[in-house]
């Protein structure tokens, strides 16, 4: 028998070393004994396994149910079971979690320890699995610190003196088999902190499914089978594809029977929608675990789960299918920036400051009252790391879209002078963030090749979409702030004043081929106050439709990946409701019907043109024609696929039609048709070229041996009001 001061720790959950005592263990006289730590159990009989015959009844030592006894004419351990009368009448039968040794392999600790372990999500975390003819779960959990972990769940009354776990000193790793939990359970871990004190439950960094807030249990999931990308989506993200971008809410793009659209529910309409309206991707807002909805999900606390507002994993398996099903990529937002304080989630997670840099000079964030992981910390690295491999590699999308990325790069990010930490060189630079990027892009290149990530990064930091061999971050693209701020600005100018403005639109292609751009028209701009894109457009109705068509059209032929929040396809009127659906209604209506059927044309022309998308992020793929003539608010331009391809691009952002205006065009002499009016009365135009003449239907043009704009070549065009057209050669 064991000492009453061992029975006393375990009954108060503090014994150092719980799997020394408890199960079957041989004594110094060679006898067997059992001993068993369950609160709430009348008695506990040791049976036979294998016959099920009943051997001892084990002796109760403390009323609040820890119970021992040696087995009578055993000497040689044996596979047993537990016969567990409870105190509420009801019978068990269980497997004891104390007879199954050590979970971990001496190699994944060392790899966890070394932070050198790709997919510490296949060791971590919860795995339901069969061990020795018994089904159960295998729990493990990195929490260094703590003096005690148990694992505490649907399976042994939230009590966590039920399994307290054994500790892999090595890695600072806890872990237990648990027999007979299983798919669907929840659980949490309970834990005492370095200074004694019992911490707030907390839910597993590794879970992959959760409840449904305002619950915040984890549930035990099996893992996602591996879903490599076919070799026809890896071409279709290459840089030479043609990229058009949905960006979707997935809570309020269309409302289901419940409070939240399922995964099905939203595979059976919002693929056929992106894919009609010819985007190539469709982009969704942050899909992992997050407490509080108005956060759209960028302050997620369950990285590796999908969020149970749309029900379990296998849906959101289900949705990604049905995209790739209609030719569509799936890009999903990825947050390794910041996460909120919540008790039950990653703040202070063992009781000291695990997962987040301890001082709040490095570890908070003014801007989001959140927390700064610790990018230097090996552990936190492999689960950052880690969990971009996870969606690539167990969910199939097609890739990464990191947010937030300036925040990760600079220490001084929003911070007054004097309230951050410089780097070890004195410099500004996150260089642990900055490694951890280069670390994640370079896995996400060799693992999963075709998967893209493309950085959220709104500063002028270098090399973002340069590879990491010649010292850049390693990303495939990177959105073009810049080119979104100006344009905007711009747009937002009486066309009388735009003149004064024209370089707003001229001056991103000073810098446009120093990185892979997409150019983002994302939900940042139709959020806190901003109003939507229609109604950032001077003038009245007719004008706001038609500088918005105009601005699409500009967006659709300028150089760069596109990318276009859910609503702004039909010019929804108000500012994006994250609490409300889309007003779909709005399609009944023509003008917006006339913008819908706009984005459909710009999408289809562009990825049917090669010239429009072949040199998206290349110098050889654009040329000026007009860029100064700011008094007619004409800008016009030449793309060229690299061989020998060529489309035209003229916009004229004044409402006065400009007629017989001569443009110099590269070539010589040669037909060329407009393939694409955005005044066409089918998009809710003036006609002035053609009425409803069609995509493509418009009469040919014949370039004249007149020089103009340096060219021995041009044409005569009549260029309509708010208006951009494209021309190809016909």
């Amino acid at each position: 028998m064991i000492d009453e001061a061992q029975v006393l720790a375990l009954i108060g959950g503090q014994h150092a070393d719980p799997f020394a005592v408890l199960g079957m263990h041989a004594a110094s006289d060679g006898r067997l004994w059992v001993r068993a730590l369950l609160p709430g159990a009348n008695s506990v009989v040791v049976q036979d396994a294998r016959t099920g015959a009943a051997l001892v009844d084990l002796k109760r030592r403390h009323a609040d149910g820890f119970f021992e006894a040696a087995i009578p004419r055993r000497r040689k351990p044996f596979d047993y079971r537990l016969g567990v009368s409870w105190q509420h009448g009801h019978e068990q039968v269980l497997a004891d979690a104390y007879a199954f040794g050590p979970q971990l392999s001496d190699a994944d600790l060392l790899a966890l320890h070394e932070g050198r372990h790709a997919r510490a999500y296949l060791v971590l975390g919860a795995h339901p699995l069969r061990q020795h003819d018994v089904d159960g779960v295998r729990f493990a959990l990195w929490a260094p610190n703590a003096r005690r972990a148990s694992v505490v769940g649907d399976f042994n009354g939230w009590d966590g003196r039920r399994h307290p776990m054994r500790l892999r000193h090595l890695a600072g790793v806890w872990e237990i088999f648990i027999p007979h939990a299983g798919i669907g359970d929840r659980y949490k871990f309970e834990l005492i902190g370095p200074d004694g004190s019992l911490l707030p439950l907390k839910s597993d960094p590794y879970a992959f499914f959760a409840e449904l807030r305002p619950d915040t249990a984890s549930r035990v999931a099996t893992l996602p089978n591996a879903a490599p990308l076919s070799s026809e989506r890896a071409r279709a993200n290459a840089r030479a594809a043609p990229v058009s971008i949905y960006e979707v809410h997935p809570g309020s793009w269309r409302r289901g029977a419940g409070a939240f659209p399922t995964w099905d529910e939203l595979a059976a309409t919002l693929p056929a929608h992106a894919s009609d309206l010819g985007f190539t991707h469709v982009e969704l807002m942050p899909v992992s675990e997050h407490p509080f909805d108005g956060s759209w999900g960028y302050q997620t606390l369950g990285l590796y789960a999908t969020s149970a507002r749309f029900g379990p994993p296998e849906g959101f398996a289900r949705f990604v299918a049905a995209c790739h099903a209609r030719g569509l990529g799936v890009l999903l937002d990825w947050v390794p920036a910041h996460f909120p304080s919540d008790a039950h989630g990653l703040a202070m997670f063992d009781g000291t400051a695990l997962y987040e840099y301890a001082d709040p000079r490095e570890g908070f964030h003014r801007d989001w009252n959140t927390l700064i992981f610790n990018f230097g910390r090996r552990e936190v690295r492999d689960f950052l790391a880690g969990n971009a491999l996870y969606w690539l590699e167990r969910h199939g999308v097609d890739g990464l879209r990191v947010d937030a990325v300036a925040s990760m790069l600079y220490r001084d990010y929003s911070r007054p002078a004097g309230e951050w930490i410089p780097n070890a060189h004195g410099g500004r630079e996150n260089l642990e963030a900055i490694s951890l990027l280069r670390r994640v892009n370079e896995t996400v290149g060799s693992a999963t090749p075709g998967a893209i990530t493309v950085a959220e990064e709104s500063t002028a930091f270098p090399g973002v979409s340069a590879p990491t061999s010649v010292g850049g971050l390693g990303f495939h693209y990177k959105w073009n702030m810049g080119w979104m701020n100006d344009t905007l600005h711009y747009m937002r100018e009486d066309p009388i004043h735009r003149r004064w403005h024209h370089d707003k639109m001229s001056f991103g292609l000073v810098y446009a081929f120093s990185e892979n751009f997409v150019l983002p028209l994302s939900h940042d701009e139709v959020v806190h106050g901003k109003g939507s894109l229609l109604g950032k457009m001077p003038g009245d109705a007719w004008q706001r439709f038609a500088n918005l068509r105009a601005y699409y059209g500009f967006m659709w032929g300028h150089p760069g990946k596109k990318l276009l929040f859910m609503g702004q396809e039909f010019a929804q009127p108000d500012e994006w409701n994250h609490d409300a659906e889309l007003p779909w209604s709005l399609l009944d209506s023509a003008p917006h019907a006339g913008v819908q059927s706009l984005v459909r044309d710009l999408n289809h022309l562009y990825r049917d043109v090669p010239a429009l998308h072949a040199l998206d992020c290349e110098a050889a793929g654009f040329e000026w024609l007009v860029s100064d003539d700011a008094e007619n608010s004409v800008f016009a331009w030449a793309r060229h696929d690299g061989l020998g391809g060529m489309a035209l691009v003229v916009s004229n952002f004044t409402p006065e039609p400009r007629r017989a205006y001569r443009l110099g065009v590269p070539g010589g002499a040669g037909h060329w048709r407009v393939a694409l009016d955005s005044d066409d009365v089918r998009y809710g135009g003036s006609g002035m070229i053609a009425p409803s003449a069609g995509l493509g239907g418009h009469a040919r043009l014949h370039a004249q041996d007149i020089p103009c704009h340096g060219r021995g070549h041009s044409l005569l065009l009549d260029l309509p009001p708010l208006a951009t057209i494209f021309l190809l050669p016909a």
